[in-house]
Order: structure tokens, then sequence, then C-alpha cells
């Protein structure tokens, strides 16, 4: 069996994401509320936040990315495993011990500053959990069949949406957190995708009180839901199609000239369905126009990847991202898990107001800053130790 290269442009895109979430801690929000006549702090901060509902940030890229690219890497596992002689039933037994570590590892950082288990499926961790055992059952099929799972999938989420019933007059919007009048509330037909009024939302009320809590769950502040998992699985799909064509015998002008066609087309589509009203462009709640929107960025940076790290082999300045994507998991639980602490030590042994070395509108740079250092440290540490938290 021939030895499979690895796929460097996979890596460092998925630093890039990675970095992306690792980043939250500059708070680039907090400095354009200190210089709110500032257009390009402005510009940072609502590129560092998820938007309230329908649209797209940089900062809502992260998690199709990451998901995405859960299928880009499949066809190589799983040609990567098959060539170690493991036995079908062997490698689908693995595949299924990797979606529940994900998941529960999901729902462990979720717990965390909680008086119990937390029991809640949103994390991305716990999504791409959810979904990666049909995923991998796919990644044995004809990309026909691939295809066909992929319709179906988008299809039927989006039916589910549109039969369910609209709030009558009377319901109480304030018990879902949010006004009647919302300004980010949806009108006619597209109404269905509304914030904690829809299939999905229904469905928690009902799932998620199956579990012990606190107190009964009523409704998710960000409108997030367990059964974002399934048009999520849509954007592992659209990864793993992207994947067939990475390792085919395609030349790699001809690859690169298909993702730049699916991603353009992928955006044209997004934004025509969210423009006539079928199913709004909503990350929050992954509507189907989601997967094909953000799964078309997700074509056209892979894209990009693609060509700058493994056409063009310009490697060397990426090696900042690679400490990060190669150990993905471990920088999703250092800053998850050890951000608090690591924040609360800087202070302890710094001093609380040492941030402020370059003014107070610039103190949570400084700070995160500091932090982002330390993270990539320990993962440069990991790096070179050779030592890589895969599940």
């Amino acid at each position: 069996m021939p030895v499979l290269t690895r796929l460097t442009s996979a890596d460092i895109y998925r630093g890039f994401v990675m970095l992306l979430m690792m980043a939250e801690v500059l708070h680039f929000g907090e400095v354009s509320e200190a210089l709110p006549e500032s257009t390009f702090w402005s510009f940072l901060a609502f590129h560092q936040d998820h938007v309230e509902w329908v649209g797209c940030s940089l900062h809502d890229m992260i998690q199709p990315s990451f998901s995405f690219l859960v299928g880009v890497v499949l066809p190589y596992s799983i040609a990567s495993r098959i060539s170690q002689e493991s036995s079908f039933s062997k490698v689908f037994v693995h595949a299924l011990k990797r979606s529940f570590i994900l998941i529960l590892l999901g729902v462990f950082l979720r717990s965390q500053h909680k008086t119990q288990t937390y029991f809640t499926f949103e994390d991305t961790l716990s999504q791409i959990g959810l979904g990666y055992p049909i995923l991998f059952l796919l990644g044995f099929r004809s990309q026909k069949i691939q295809i066909s799972a992929l319709i179906i999938i988008l299809f039927g989420y989006w039916l589910a949406f549109a039969l369910y019933p609209l709030p009558d007059a009377n319901f109480d919007y304030t018990s879902i957190g949010v006004t009647k009048d919302w300004e980010h509330n949806l009108t006619g037909f597209a109404a269905h995708w509304n914030k904690n009024t829809n299939f999905a939302w229904a469905f928690d009320q009902w799932f998620l009180n199956l579990f012990p809590r606190e107190k009964p769950f009523v409704r998710n502040g960000g409108g997030y839901s367990t059964l974002s998992f399934i048009p999520t699985l849509g954007t592992m799909i659209l990864g793993l199609l992207a994947g067939n064509i990475l390792k085919s015998d395609v030349l790699p002008y001809e690859k690169l000239k298909r993702f730049i066609i699916l991603g353009i087309s992928g955006l044209v589509i997004g934004l025509i369905l969210n423009r006539l009203g079928i199913c709004p462009n909503v990350k929050r709640i992954w509507t189907p126009t989601w997967v094909i929107f953000s799964g078309g960025l997700c074509f056209l940076f892979l894209a990009f990847f693609y060509w700058i790290i493994d056409i063009k082999e310009k490697t060397n300045w990426a090696y900042f991202l690679k400490v990060i994507g190669m150990n993905s998991i471990a920088a999703y639980c250092i800053a998850d898990a050890l951000g608090v602490y690591i924040s609360k030590s800087l202070k302890i042994h710094l001093g609380e107001n040492y941030s402020t070395i370059f003014g107070i509108p610039y103190q949570s740079l400084v700070h995160g800053g500091l932090m982002l250092l330390i993270y990539w440290l320990l993962l440069q540490w990991l790096f070179k130790k050779k030592i890589f938290i895969k599940i």
C-alpha cells in the first residue's frame, strides 16, 4: 500500500479557524466600545462576534469550517485505516467511539462552572459527534449516494421547519427570550425559522428535559438547538465531497477550479434562497440555506489554502497556524477549559492593571494577546514533543 501524505492545506485551514476561535480573548468589541468613532475597530468587532440571526460574519464561519474539514479529511482517514488491514467492523467501532467521545467532551466543556452536568448538545464537538457515524458510513458509498443524502437532509430539514405551526396571536414571546417586535424576527413564510419558536426549539423542549437539570429547559439564549447536527452533517458531507476531489487523480489546478466554482455557486444559491424568503440564512439554527452559503465560503477558503500551500508550496509563513491546526482538539480544550484560569493567573502575577500599559481602550488587546501567546506556546510545546491529541 502506498504511504498517504498528510494534507497540509487542511491543517493550515484548520489552524486558521482555531486561531479565530482562540482570538476571542482579544475582545475587539470592548475596544470598539471604548473607541466608538473608529470604523476600523467596529469592523473587527463585528467579525469577532456572531450575527444576531440572519447573515454572516467571519466568526460565524468557525463552526462550519471545522465541520467541513471533518469531511475533507475523512477519505484520507478511511484509506489510512484500510491500509492497516483493519476490518470494516473494527474501523466502524472506532468511528462510534470517536463520536461518543466528541459528544461527551462537548457536554463536559459546556458543564464548566455549573453545579451539575449540563446536558446540552449544541457545542461544536457534540454536533460533529452526533452526525459523524452517518458521515463515516457515507464515506464508503459512491459520490452519487453522498449527494443524494445531502439533498434529502437539506430538503427534509427545510420541510420540518416549514410545516411546524407558527405561534398564535396570544403567544408569550418573553418566555422564549425575545419580544414580539424584536428587530430580527422574520415575517411571512420565513417566520418558520424565527428564534425559539421553531421546530428544533420544540424538539429541545421535550428532549433536553429528559435529562437531569438545575431547572427545566425552556429556551436556548442564543437560539441554538440539538437538531442542528442534522444540517451540520450536510456541511460535513460537502467537506466529504471536497475530500473526494482532493484525493482524486484530477490535476491540481482542475481541483482548484472545481473548488472555486462550487464555492461561488454555494454563495449565489444561498443568497437567492435567503432573498426570496424560501429559507433564511441563519447560522444559529443551521438552516439549509446556511449549509449551502457557508459551504460555498468553505470551498473558497479551502481553494485558497490548497492553492498557496499544496500547489505553490509556500509553507514557511504558515508554521504558526500549523502548530494550531495539527492539534485542534488540544487547542479547543485549552481555550475553552483553561482560558479562565490563565486569565486569572496573569492578573494575580502581573497585577490587575498591567494591561492598561497602552491605555484603557486597549487593555483587552494586551491581556488577550498575552493569553493567546500562552495558548500557542503550549501548543508549540506539544508540537515539538510530537504530542497530538486525537480522538
